[in-house]
Protein backbone atom coordinates (compact mmCIF):
# COMPACT_ATOMS: atom_id res chain seq x y z
CA UNK A 1 0.00 0.00 0.00
CA UNK A 2 1.65 3.58 -0.66
CA UNK A 3 2.32 6.29 1.61
CA UNK A 4 -1.01 8.53 2.10
CA UNK A 5 -0.09 11.79 0.04
CA UNK A 6 0.69 14.71 1.39
CA UNK A 7 -3.32 16.56 1.79
CA UNK A 8 -1.78 19.80 0.63
CA UNK A 9 0.60 18.54 -2.30
CA UNK A 10 -0.54 20.44 -5.71
CA UNK A 11 -1.93 23.23 -4.03
CA UNK A 12 -1.68 26.63 -4.77
CA UNK A 13 -0.04 28.89 -1.88
CA UNK A 14 -2.59 31.43 -0.44
CA UNK A 15 -5.72 30.22 -0.12
CA UNK A 16 -6.61 29.06 3.28
CA UNK A 17 -8.35 25.90 3.91
CA UNK A 18 -12.31 25.35 3.18
CA UNK A 19 -12.66 21.51 3.94
CA UNK A 20 -9.80 19.85 6.16
CA UNK A 21 -10.26 16.27 7.51
CA UNK A 22 -8.17 14.60 9.85
CA UNK A 23 -8.08 10.47 10.31
CA UNK A 24 -11.93 10.37 8.60
CA UNK A 25 -13.45 7.31 8.45
CA UNK A 26 -16.37 5.28 8.29
CA UNK A 27 -16.88 1.37 8.49
CA UNK A 28 -20.51 0.15 8.40
CA UNK A 29 -22.07 -2.69 10.27
CA UNK A 30 -20.61 -6.11 9.15
CA UNK A 31 -17.27 -4.36 9.42
CA UNK A 32 -16.86 -3.32 5.85
CA UNK A 33 -14.22 0.06 5.78
CA UNK A 34 -15.49 2.60 3.17
CA UNK A 35 -13.21 5.41 4.07
CA UNK A 36 -9.73 4.66 6.11
CA UNK A 37 -7.69 7.34 8.15
CA UNK A 38 -8.64 9.84 5.61
CA UNK A 39 -6.71 13.38 5.84
CA UNK A 40 -8.04 16.37 2.98
CA UNK A 41 -7.75 20.06 2.89
CA UNK A 42 -9.58 21.41 -0.19
CA UNK A 43 -8.41 25.26 -0.67
CA UNK A 44 -11.09 28.18 -0.67
CA UNK A 45 -11.94 28.68 -4.78
CA UNK A 46 -10.44 25.29 -5.80
CA UNK A 47 -12.57 22.29 -7.64
CA UNK A 48 -10.80 19.15 -6.01
CA UNK A 49 -11.55 16.09 -7.44
CA UNK A 50 -12.14 12.36 -5.70
CA UNK A 51 -10.94 9.74 -8.73
CA UNK A 52 -11.61 6.07 -8.85
CA UNK A 53 -13.61 3.14 -9.69
CA UNK A 54 -17.19 2.43 -7.67
CA UNK A 55 -17.03 0.98 -4.36
CA UNK A 56 -13.67 2.93 -3.98
CA UNK A 57 -15.69 5.20 -0.94
CA UNK A 58 -15.65 8.86 -2.63
CA UNK A 59 -19.72 8.70 -1.78
CA UNK A 60 -19.41 7.81 1.88
CA UNK A 61 -16.75 10.83 2.02
CA UNK A 62 -19.05 13.49 0.74
CA UNK A 63 -21.59 11.73 2.58
CA UNK A 64 -19.20 12.16 5.55
CA UNK A 65 -18.91 15.98 4.94
CA UNK A 66 -22.50 16.61 3.90
CA UNK A 67 -23.83 15.25 7.35
CA UNK A 68 -25.63 12.57 5.28
CA UNK A 69 -23.33 9.78 6.92
CA UNK A 70 -21.86 10.00 10.60
CA UNK A 71 -18.29 8.95 10.52
CA UNK A 72 -17.39 6.27 13.20
CA UNK A 73 -13.28 8.07 13.88
CA UNK A 74 -11.66 11.13 12.97
CA UNK A 75 -12.47 14.73 12.39
CA UNK A 76 -14.15 17.22 9.76
CA UNK A 77 -15.06 20.84 9.15
CA UNK A 78 -16.20 22.75 6.15
CA UNK A 79 -16.41 26.49 5.93
CA UNK A 80 -14.84 26.91 9.52
CA UNK A 81 -18.22 24.01 10.75
CA UNK A 82 -17.80 20.75 12.42
CA UNK A 83 -20.08 19.01 10.40
CA UNK A 84 -20.29 16.37 13.23
CA UNK A 85 -20.72 18.62 16.00
CA UNK A 86 -22.94 20.75 14.27
CA UNK A 87 -24.86 19.42 11.27
CA UNK A 88 -27.39 22.00 11.51
CA UNK A 89 -25.31 24.93 10.94
CA UNK A 90 -22.83 23.22 8.50
CA UNK A 91 -25.97 22.63 6.55
CA UNK A 92 -26.39 26.29 5.75
CA UNK A 93 -22.49 26.43 4.33
CA UNK A 94 -22.75 23.44 1.76
CA UNK A 95 -24.68 22.71 -1.76
CA UNK A 96 -25.25 19.10 -2.76
CA UNK A 97 -25.97 17.64 -5.92
CA UNK A 98 -26.36 13.68 -5.41
CA UNK A 99 -26.10 11.06 -7.68
CA UNK A 100 -29.96 10.71 -7.73
CA UNK A 101 -32.73 13.20 -9.20
CA UNK A 102 -34.24 14.62 -5.76
CA UNK A 103 -35.70 17.23 -8.05
CA UNK A 104 -40.02 18.00 -6.45
CA UNK A 105 -41.87 16.47 -9.72
CA UNK A 106 -44.81 18.23 -8.41
CA UNK A 107 -43.49 22.05 -8.85
CA UNK A 108 -42.15 23.62 -12.36
CA UNK A 109 -38.84 24.37 -13.10
CA UNK A 110 -38.88 27.78 -11.47
CA UNK A 111 -40.78 26.85 -8.05
CA UNK A 112 -38.35 24.15 -7.12
CA UNK A 113 -35.61 26.87 -6.66
CA UNK A 114 -38.19 29.24 -5.23
CA UNK A 115 -38.87 26.85 -2.93
CA UNK A 116 -35.44 25.94 -1.88
CA UNK A 117 -34.89 29.89 -1.55
CA UNK A 118 -37.40 30.00 1.01
CA UNK A 119 -36.30 27.00 2.68
CA UNK A 120 -33.19 28.96 3.65
CA UNK A 121 -34.86 31.95 4.84
CA UNK A 122 -34.91 34.04 1.96
CA UNK A 123 -38.05 36.00 1.56
CA UNK A 124 -40.38 35.62 -1.42
CA UNK A 125 -39.09 38.50 -3.62
CA UNK A 126 -35.81 37.33 -3.00
CA UNK A 127 -36.27 33.80 -3.91
CA UNK A 128 -38.37 34.34 -7.10
CA UNK A 129 -34.88 37.24 -8.10
CA UNK A 130 -32.65 34.70 -7.09
CA UNK A 131 -34.49 31.77 -8.98
CA UNK A 132 -34.80 34.19 -12.31
CA UNK A 133 -31.01 34.39 -12.30
CA UNK A 134 -30.27 31.22 -11.49
CA UNK A 135 -31.81 29.66 -14.26
CA UNK A 136 -30.70 32.33 -16.74
CA UNK A 137 -26.81 31.28 -15.50
CA UNK A 138 -27.78 27.30 -15.76
CA UNK A 139 -29.41 28.13 -19.73
CA UNK A 140 -32.73 27.27 -18.32
CA UNK A 141 -34.65 30.43 -18.29
CA UNK A 142 -36.80 29.50 -20.94
CA UNK A 143 -38.02 26.04 -18.88
CA UNK A 144 -39.12 27.99 -16.29
CA UNK A 145 -42.74 27.11 -16.12
CA UNK A 146 -42.13 23.72 -17.33
CA UNK A 147 -42.94 20.65 -15.08
CA UNK A 148 -39.70 19.21 -14.25
CA UNK A 149 -40.91 16.08 -15.75
CA UNK A 150 -40.72 17.60 -19.28
CA UNK A 151 -36.87 18.30 -18.66
CA UNK A 152 -34.28 16.10 -19.98
CA UNK A 153 -31.53 14.00 -17.66
CA UNK A 154 -28.95 17.13 -18.78
CA UNK A 155 -31.30 19.66 -17.90
CA UNK A 156 -32.43 17.92 -14.53
CA UNK A 157 -28.99 18.02 -13.46
CA UNK A 158 -28.33 21.83 -14.29
CA UNK A 159 -31.41 22.35 -12.36
CA UNK A 160 -30.29 20.46 -9.42
CA UNK A 161 -26.63 22.54 -9.40
CA UNK A 162 -28.83 25.85 -10.04
CA UNK A 163 -31.17 24.44 -6.68
CA UNK A 164 -27.60 23.94 -4.90
CA UNK A 165 -25.63 26.84 -5.33
CA UNK A 166 -28.74 29.34 -4.90
CA UNK A 167 -28.54 30.06 -1.14
CA UNK A 168 -24.86 30.82 -1.75
CA UNK A 169 -22.71 28.34 0.04
CA UNK A 170 -19.37 27.98 0.62
CA UNK A 171 -18.84 24.96 -0.77
CA UNK A 172 -20.73 23.02 -4.11
CA UNK A 173 -20.32 18.72 -3.64
CA UNK A 174 -21.51 16.63 -6.54
CA UNK A 175 -21.62 12.76 -6.54
CA UNK A 176 -20.99 11.82 -10.09
CA UNK A 177 -22.04 14.73 -11.98
CA UNK A 178 -22.77 13.40 -15.41
CA UNK A 179 -23.58 9.83 -14.53
CA UNK A 180 -25.47 8.21 -17.01
CA UNK A 181 -25.48 11.86 -19.49
CA UNK A 182 -24.79 11.83 -23.05
CA UNK A 183 -21.93 13.40 -24.63
CA UNK A 184 -23.43 17.02 -24.96
CA UNK A 185 -25.21 17.17 -21.92
CA UNK A 186 -21.72 16.62 -20.02
CA UNK A 187 -20.14 19.30 -21.93
CA UNK A 188 -22.85 21.69 -20.78
CA UNK A 189 -22.59 20.68 -17.20
CA UNK A 190 -18.86 21.23 -17.53
CA UNK A 191 -19.25 24.55 -18.83
CA UNK A 192 -21.79 25.70 -16.14
CA UNK A 193 -19.13 24.40 -13.58
CA UNK A 194 -16.14 26.14 -15.14
CA UNK A 195 -17.92 29.46 -15.00
CA UNK A 196 -18.86 28.69 -11.62
CA UNK A 197 -14.87 28.14 -10.46
CA UNK A 198 -14.31 31.30 -12.56
CA UNK A 199 -16.19 33.18 -9.97
CA UNK A 200 -14.54 31.59 -6.84
CA UNK A 201 -16.87 28.60 -5.89
CA UNK A 202 -15.07 25.62 -4.15
CA UNK A 203 -16.34 22.48 -5.59
CA UNK A 204 -15.50 19.23 -4.61
CA UNK A 205 -16.92 16.42 -7.09
CA UNK A 206 -16.72 12.65 -7.15
CA UNK A 207 -16.58 10.72 -10.21
CA UNK A 208 -14.67 7.76 -12.43
CA UNK A 209 -14.74 9.20 -15.31
CA UNK A 210 -10.94 10.57 -15.64
CA UNK A 211 -11.41 12.85 -18.89
CA UNK A 212 -13.96 14.92 -16.34
CA UNK A 213 -11.20 15.15 -13.87
CA UNK A 214 -8.53 16.15 -16.10
CA UNK A 215 -10.90 18.42 -17.20
CA UNK A 216 -12.18 20.64 -14.43
CA UNK A 217 -9.99 19.84 -11.44
CA UNK A 218 -7.21 22.06 -10.15
CA UNK A 219 -6.00 18.83 -7.94
CA UNK A 220 -7.29 15.30 -8.01
CA UNK A 221 -7.05 12.50 -5.29
CA UNK A 222 -6.95 9.40 -6.62
CA UNK A 223 -8.98 6.98 -4.10
CA UNK A 224 -9.40 3.00 -3.93
CA UNK A 225 -10.33 1.03 -0.83
CA UNK A 226 -11.18 3.70 1.08
CA UNK A 227 -8.17 5.46 0.97
CA UNK A 228 -6.18 8.15 -1.01
CA UNK A 229 -3.23 6.78 -2.99
CA UNK A 230 -1.95 10.09 -4.96
CA UNK A 231 -3.00 13.53 -4.90
CA UNK A 232 -1.89 16.30 -6.78
CA UNK A 233 -2.43 18.69 -10.21
CA UNK A 234 -3.65 16.71 -13.03
CA UNK A 235 -0.51 17.10 -14.82
CA UNK A 236 2.04 16.65 -12.16
CA UNK A 237 0.41 13.41 -11.65
CA UNK A 238 0.60 12.29 -15.29
CA UNK A 239 4.51 12.99 -15.63
CA UNK A 240 4.42 11.10 -12.54
CA UNK A 241 4.33 7.95 -14.49
CA UNK A 242 7.66 8.59 -16.13
CA UNK A 243 5.89 7.72 -19.44
CA UNK A 244 6.15 9.25 -22.69
CA UNK A 245 3.58 7.47 -24.34
CA UNK A 246 1.00 4.15 -23.16
CA UNK A 247 0.72 1.79 -26.05
CA UNK A 248 -2.18 -0.37 -26.32
CA UNK A 249 -1.74 -3.72 -27.92
CA UNK A 250 -4.59 -6.03 -28.85
CA UNK A 251 -3.67 -9.41 -30.29
CA UNK A 252 -3.99 -13.12 -30.53
CA UNK A 253 -2.12 -15.38 -28.90
CA UNK A 254 -0.57 -15.28 -25.74
CA UNK A 255 -0.49 -11.83 -24.12
CA UNK A 256 1.79 -12.82 -21.22
CA UNK A 257 4.68 -14.32 -23.15
CA UNK A 258 4.11 -11.10 -25.70
CA UNK A 259 4.58 -8.75 -23.02
CA UNK A 260 7.90 -10.70 -21.76
CA UNK A 261 9.09 -10.26 -25.25
CA UNK A 262 8.37 -6.89 -25.93
CA UNK A 263 9.71 -5.66 -22.24
CA UNK A 264 13.33 -7.28 -23.54
CA UNK A 265 13.59 -6.98 -26.89
CA UNK A 266 12.17 -3.46 -28.11
CA UNK A 267 14.75 -0.49 -26.73
CA UNK A 268 11.99 2.23 -25.15
CA UNK A 269 9.98 -0.10 -23.84
CA UNK A 270 9.80 0.39 -19.87
CA UNK A 271 7.08 -1.42 -18.77
CA UNK A 272 4.23 -4.37 -20.13
CA UNK A 273 1.25 -5.40 -18.48
CA UNK A 274 -1.77 -7.15 -19.66
CA UNK A 275 -4.97 -5.64 -18.57
CA UNK A 276 -8.78 -5.56 -20.33
CA UNK A 277 -7.42 -8.40 -22.53
CA UNK A 278 -5.22 -6.25 -23.72
CA UNK A 279 -1.35 -5.44 -23.51
CA UNK A 280 -0.48 -2.51 -22.31
CA UNK A 281 2.95 -0.85 -22.72
CA UNK A 282 4.65 1.95 -20.98
CA UNK A 283 7.18 3.94 -23.52
CA UNK A 284 10.09 6.09 -22.69
CA UNK A 285 9.99 7.26 -26.30
CA UNK A 286 7.79 7.14 -29.45
CA UNK A 287 10.00 7.34 -32.79
CA UNK A 288 9.65 4.49 -34.44
CA UNK A 289 8.26 2.54 -31.54
CA UNK A 290 5.02 0.69 -33.11
CA UNK A 291 7.18 -0.75 -36.48
CA UNK A 292 9.62 -2.55 -33.65
CA UNK A 293 6.33 -3.72 -31.22
CA UNK A 294 5.01 -5.25 -34.64
CA UNK A 295 8.51 -7.19 -35.50
CA UNK A 296 8.53 -8.55 -31.96
CA UNK A 297 5.05 -9.70 -31.77
CA UNK A 298 5.60 -11.47 -35.16
CA UNK A 299 8.93 -13.34 -33.69
CA UNK A 300 7.18 -14.35 -30.61
CA UNK A 301 4.84 -15.76 -33.31
CA UNK A 302 1.83 -13.35 -31.87
CA UNK A 303 -0.61 -11.45 -34.63
CA UNK A 304 -1.21 -8.01 -33.54
CA UNK A 305 -4.58 -6.70 -34.85
CA UNK A 306 -4.62 -3.57 -33.48
CA UNK A 307 -2.40 -0.42 -31.72
CA UNK A 308 -2.88 2.76 -30.33
CA UNK A 309 -0.73 5.01 -28.47
CA UNK A 310 -1.70 7.91 -26.19
CA UNK A 311 0.29 10.38 -23.91
CA UNK A 312 -0.30 8.93 -20.37
CA UNK A 313 -3.75 9.56 -18.87
CA UNK A 314 -4.73 9.66 -14.37
CA UNK A 315 -5.70 5.99 -15.48
CA UNK A 316 -2.22 5.35 -16.29
CA UNK A 317 -1.65 6.84 -12.66
CA UNK A 318 -4.41 4.80 -11.07
CA UNK A 319 -2.90 1.39 -12.77
CA UNK A 320 0.83 2.21 -11.74
CA UNK A 321 -0.55 2.34 -8.12
CA UNK A 322 -2.80 -0.67 -7.98
CA UNK A 323 -2.21 -3.15 -10.91
CA UNK A 324 -5.73 -2.83 -12.05
CA UNK A 325 -7.84 -1.07 -14.43
CA UNK A 326 -9.63 2.03 -13.13
CA UNK A 327 -13.11 1.20 -14.24
CA UNK A 328 -13.22 -2.01 -12.36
Amino acid sequence: MPAAPDPNAGSRPGPPAIISTRGLSKTYPGGIRAVIGLDMVVRAGEIYGLLGPNGAGKSTTIGMLTTRVMPTGGQAEVGGVDVIARPAVAKQVIGVVPQTNTLDRAMTVRDNLVFHGRYFGMSGREAKQAAAEMLERVRLADRATMPVLALSGGMAQRLMVARAILHRPQVLFLDEPTAGLDPQSRLALWDILEELHADGQTILLTTHHMDEADQLCDRVAIMDHGRLLALDTPTALKRSTGAASIVRVTADGDLHRLAGALRAEVDGVEDAQVLDGQLRLRASRTTGLLPRIVSASERAGVVVSDLSIAEPTLETVFIDLTGRDLRE
